[in-house]
């Protein structure tokens, strides 16, 4: 029976009532949440930079940087431990990870193999004892030697950068004075730098970009620079460029006197006597101390102020300076000045940061795709609370509020998670409103199947949700493993979408086995029930006898037809791949002046000399949509391109959105989109397997099949731009088609265990109509969610959306016309399940004739 003890049902509504409290910050504004009490939640979901605005910004650790030190480091070690031992050599050259130098005496051999020998110690890495060997030497009987820098230290290298470049690209991004920055190692040699709120992702770039390395050095006065530039310049010296434009030429010492590693403060200002924008530094003891000694040995002579390789001042020097502070002045403003303070206080970067993905939103545009989400999201709750309630009556009303429950423990579940809230994940919010009356549906309906039978009230109730359970699970365990492989396939808001669809499933499950059974109980206690409401619509479905399988043939032919012209499409047109597959960049602007003037952008982008620019208008009049394709330039190049179109429309457009794929990441993305959707199908069929027969784990398999080919084809007819958040669109139709295969699977199961002897085209077809009432009902209620989503959810999830709403109706045909025959065509054995009795066998006699 029904019956729920007093703790439980006190521990159910006490659930119900955290969840409303945990949730309830995401509505109320700041003032009101400062007054609430200390013991209230305060903490609202963290809304992702899609939607609060700001940068995503992935930096690469350049490992020729890397190598090019060592490789250096190498060759002055090889000079001055053979120097110091006097051998003589000839020939010392690098090339790659090889030092290369051949000794004049081939019997010192054995003495230059002593002298290098410091070259080849193992090096400690800090994990216990664990040590590497950095370079090797082999060296010829004829006195050559060749050092290798081996693979395995200049990963260990590698690494120590990235924890160092962490570190520093950390404090250059707290000087910003930004909120909450998420700064994370990705892989071995990447780093994710997410600032939310950002104003300005130009001045971040920037920053992140320059390595900051600074370093003072004397200027060589022994021949005129453009001598040197002309000749050849002493070997001690080298000819550096100002960052003047035209760049000046100085002739430059190679040894750098001090560095920025002596550096102990750096504060931005302004000259006392022209008022010119200054940065102050002040060096340690020890930079003090060399500073003094060099400035007092060279009065008179100029010195350099070197940073990234480029001349920023060359003073003379007038006088020792004696208390370890200086000052560079340059061509600065008030910004420069700041942001070289910023840069000198950090430290240096051990090596480049090359910018190889960047996904920038404008505040305005992500308060736009809110507004757009909510609205969508409470006009699909809306249509579903009252196509339910229309169908079910009292019914449906509890299903209703179990529903809004559902959405609040979900949002609930993201407060305490501290889960970033990213548009597509509101995506998932709405379908999960669409899906979340399934669970209901199927207890509904097993109901009215219990009643039909004989069964009181009670009895038919409490069986309809024992029943109806494990069918639940099995659907929403194909759903839950397609959205856990998307969330560790994912990245950045398609990863969001898989939590939010994950926590829905969990959630539904919860609410509708708990909440909804809970108030059901509490409705029969107190109304006591002795026949079905009278709300319930869904008994038209009870005469549907329609022959579903005398038809398989032709859905077959259909079917197959379809497949292969979408398998022809792709072939032949291919899909409209976005640039998280092919690299390149898409801005979307907006004109300050009104209604944009496409031809005019068009002539402007053109004096740009850049490759496949495509603009076109994007929803509002105002708003423009401008595709870049990969400049096939290296990473760098990506970048040049939305510095020049910022640098052409920057004064007439605001920028909305930026994002910028390189072509190592969009490489990447395809191969990691390709192996989630490969590992979702072997998952979901080994499930499959496992649960019911192997033929319909193939059955499954073949419709899931199916539906992503035809969704293919879709992407092919309309253009629609294939993306990653198309990946994330394909998974969900995935999880979707085979939550509804697995309803009709379980329903033929069952049937297969009580009419033995059926045929099993009849069976299929009584199994099928049986459970019609259902996959309608669920099919047009996940559409109305979705139809909203794709018609007030703003242009940038539209084609995610479109997608989607595809795939429920190809998963809902698929479940009936291509997952059902293959049980037929691989001859499935009736007689492989056990139990049933002739009793059973006799109610079949009104099932339809095939």
């Amino acid at each position: 029976m029904l019956h729920y003890s007093r703790w439980k049902s006190i521990l159910i509504w006490l659930t119900t009532l955290i969840s409303i409290l945990i949730a309830l910050p995401n509505v109320l504004s700041q003032s009101t949440l400062d007054a609430l009490p200390d013991w209230m939640p305060k903490r609202p979901m963290t809304l992702g930079l899609d939607l609060q605005g700001g940068s995503y910004i992935m930096l690469r650790l350049e490992r020729g940087d890397i190598v090019k030190e060592r490789v250096d480091t190498v060759l002055d070690e090889v000079r001055g431990n053979l120097r110091q031992a006097s051998i003589g050599y000839t020939g010392l050259a690098a090339d790659g990870q090889t030092v290369r130098f051949r000794l004049r005496d081939v019997s010192q051999i054995d003495a230059a193999k002593e002298a290098l020998k410091d070259l080849t110690a193992p090096v400690s890495t800090g994990l216990t004892s664990a040590s590497i060997i950095e370079v090797t030497i082999n060296a010829g009987t004829d006195g050559a030697f060749q050092l290798l820098l081996t693979d395995e230290g200049i990963n260990y290298r590698v690494s120590s950068a990235l924890s160092q470049s962490i570190e520093v690209v950390r404090r250059r991004v707290d000087e910003l004075g930004t909120t909450e920055p998420l700064i994370l190692r990705q892989g071995s040699d990447r780093i994710v730098v997410q600032v939310p709120g950002l104003q300005d992702p130009q001045r971040l770039k920037a920053l992140l970009n320059q390595t900051a390395k600074l370093t003072f050095h004397l200027v060589d006065t022994s021949m005129p620079v453009a001598e040197a530039i002309n000749g050849r310049p002493p070997a001690t010296s080298e000819v550096v460029y100002s960052n003047d434009d035209p760049p000046v030429p100085y002739l430059l010492e190679k040894r750098a006197i001090l560095s920025g590693e002596n550096l102990v403060d750096a504060q931005p200002g302004f000259n006392q006597q022209n008022n010119e924008p200054i940065v102050s530094f002040r060096f340690d003891s020890k930079g003090a101390k060399t500073f003094a000694n060099v400035t007092q040995q060279h009065v008179g002579e100029p010195f350099a102020i070197v940073l990234d390789n480029q001349v920023i001042t060359a003073p003379l020097i007038k006088e020792p300076i004696i208390g370890g502070a200086g000052q560079i002045s340059g061509r600065f403003d008030p910004q420069a000045a700041n942001d070289l303070a910023v840069l000198l206080r950090a430290g240096a970067l051990p090596a480049t940061l090359t910018v190889v993905e960047e996904r920038t939103v404008g505040p305005g545009l992500g308060a736009d795709s809110i507004r757009a989400g909510v609205i969508a999201g409470i006009i699909g709750l809306v249509a579903v609370i009252a196509f339910m309630t229309f169908f079910y009556g009292t019914l449906g009303i509890i299903a209703n509020i179990a529903m809004i429950i559902n959405v609040v423990m979900m949002i609930a579940i993201l407060s305490l998670l501290g889960a970033t809230l990213t548009l597509p994940g509101i995506a998932g919010i709405v379908l999960t409103i669409g899906q979340a009356v399934d669970s209901n549906v199927l207890f509904y309906e097993r109901f009215r199947e219990e009643v039909k039978a004989g069964r009181s009230i009670p009895q038919a109730m409490e069986a309809g949700f024992s029943k109806a359970f494990g069918t639940i699970i099995d659907a929403n365990l194909t759903t839950l493993i397609a959205a856990v492989i998307l969330f560790y396939m994912g990245s950045g808001p398609v990863r969001g979408f898989a939590v939010t669809l994950s926590i829905g499933i969990v959630t539904t499950v919860f609410t509708a086995y708990t909440v909804s059974r809970l108030m059901i109980a509490i409705w029969m206690r107190r109304t006591r029930p002795k026949t079905l409401p009278k709300g319930i619509r869904t008994g038209f479905f009870d005469f549907a006898a329609i022959r579903f399988m005398a038809i398989r043939n032709y859905t077959f032919t259909v079917s197959a037809a379809l497949t292969i012209a979408s398998i022809a499409g792709f072939a032949t047109l291919g899909l409209n791949l976005g640039i998280d597959f092919t690299g390149g960049s898409v801005i979307e602007v907006q004109d300050k002046r009104g209604a944009a003037d496409l031809a005019d952008i068009r002539a402007r982008l053109n004096d740009l000399n850049l490759s496949g620019v495509q603009v076109q208008q994007f929803g509002d009049p105002s708003v423009v949509l401008i595709r870049v394709q990969s400049q096939d330039a290296g990473e760098n190049a990506e970048q040049s391109a939305v510095a020049k179109i910022r640098g052409e429309l920057g004064d007439d457009f605001d920028f909305r959105r930026v994002e910028v794929v390189g072509p190592s990441v969009s490489g990447e993305l395809a191969l990691t989109g390709l192996i989630g959707v490969g590992l979702s199908l072997l998952a979901i069929m080994g499930y499959i397997w496992i649960r019911f027969e192997w033929q319909f784990a193939i059955g499954a398999i073949v419709a899931t099949l199916h539906d992503l080919l035809l969704t293919i084809g879709l992407f092919v007819v309309t253009g629609l731009e294939f993306d990653i958040t198309s990946i994330a669109a394909v998974l969900t139709i995935v999880g979707y088609s085979l939550n509804d295969t697995v309803v009709v699977y379980d329903r033929m199961r069952e049937n297969l265990r009580r009419y033995k002897k059926m045929p099993l085209p009849l069976l299929i077809d009584t199994s099928i109509n049986s459970t019609l009432s259902r996959t309608i009902l669920t099919s047009v209620t996940t559409l109305i969610a979705i139809a909203a989503l794709v018609l007030f959810g703003g242009e940038v999830i539209r084609g995610f959306t479109i997608s989607m709403l595809f795939g429920v109706v190809v998963g809902t045909f698929s479940s009936i016309y291509i997952a059902a025959p293959i049980l037929i065509l691989f001859k499935l054995r009736p007689e492989n399940f056990q139990g049933g009795d002739e009793q059973d066998e006799g109610k079949a006699s009104t099932a339809p004739a095939v």
